[in-house]
């Protein structure tokens, strides 16, 4: 298909790479999702933080360092710009200082976006934004397959009395029917935890943990083929806490953890995503006040453009090989 049909990301030699519109990847922006195929969206939320805030500034930092993102993945050949309709579609307004209130408003943020028939992907904001996202998504396609990147399980009941938090979005996405079981699949949890539970309660559920310690020195590859063969055709979220990635890459979140997974590890997870029913995906934590040179928030933009070019409707190109070098 022509690609002058779709929209295209303002080039670096027709505005300086520090100017042009603050949007992600600097695409047009538009006040809904009418006419996409897919929308980035950002959540500028941290009131359900328990540690160190600052991911309210997430997607305004993200859209700011994804202004160096070029529309051709030189990696996997996969050109979406050629073949899906994106636009940036702002902010969801949440009420900063209801958490409850927001998790409705963002529900029914992303029920709009998905009406049109577009795919969102979602800028954080703190990772309790997943559990309202994942009700929409349920409402349009209904439970299914998960994919969890993070150093924390975020499978608590409850944290401080209260239900609602960022350390508790896939135990209210499970309760709420929002996932398949058996195919659920949490990959860099690691760090210190207060009983066994903290990891092994989703195993209960049939989910299948991956810690960190089993991916250490590994290419993740041969894990991502068990994975897409154990999801098969079913919908399927994919849900990037920045922190699963080690501080040493990404040091600009609020809850560290030591020992975590590398920037190419998390490269060969989301380009593992490619041939799956994505119908979703975010990238959640990303706290600009503790990464002053804005890294953090330039790797998730990276890694958001590459949920992007493995959603359905983008074909992947050649590979690079070993032999290339």
């Amino acid at each position: 298909m022509d690609h002058t049909t779709f929209n295209q990301p303002l080039g670096g030699n027709d505005m300086p790479r520090f100017g042009g519109p603050a949007t992600m990847m600097r695409l047009p922006a538009q006040p809904t999702a009418e006419g996409l195929d897919v929308a980035f969206v950002g959540v500028p939320m941290d009131i359900g933080t328990s540690n160190r805030a600052g991911t309210r500034h997430g997607p305004r930092q993200i859209r700011d360092e994804s202004r160096m993102l070029r529309p051709f993945n030189m990696a996997t050949g996969a050109a979406p710009f050629a073949h899906l309709q994106v636009a940036d579609v702002g902010d969801v307004p949440i009420n900063t200082f209801d958490l409850k209130k927001s998790v409705d408003i963002i529900t029914g943020f992303h029920a709009d976006i998905l009406s049109h028939g577009a795919v969102p992907l979602t800028l954080g904001g703190d990772h309790t934004l997943t559990w309202p996202v994942l009700r929409a998504i349920r409402d349009r396609h209904g439970p299914v397959a998960l994919i969890h990147v993070d150093a924390h399980a975020d499978i608590n009941d409850t944290m401080f009395g209260e239900t609602v938090a960022h350390g508790c979005p896939f135990r209210r996405a499970w309760e709420d029917g929002c996932l398949i079981n058996d195919r659920v699949f949490q990959i860099g949890l690691r760090g210190t935890g207060y009983a066994p539970d903290d990891f092994d309660w989703g195993r209960q559920q049939g989910w299948t943990v991956i810690q960190a310690e089993a991916c250490w020195h590994r290419s993740l590859v041969p894990l991502m083929a068990k994975v897409r063969a154990a999801i098969g055709d079913a919908p399927v979220y994919l849900s990037f806490d920045i922190d699963s990635l080690d501080p040493a890459f990404a040091p600009g979140t609020g809850t560290v953890e030591p020992g975590g997974l590398t920037i190419w590890q998390g490269l060969e997870i989301v380009r593992g995503c490619a041939g799956l029913n994505l119908v979703g995906g975010d990238l959640v934590e990303v706290s600009p006040p503790y990464d002053p040179s804005g890294n953090t928030a330039l790797i998730g933009a990276n890694l958001l453009y590459e949920m992007l070019c493995v959603l359905p409707g983008v074909p992947q190109g050649k590979q690079v090989q070993m032999g290339d070098w």
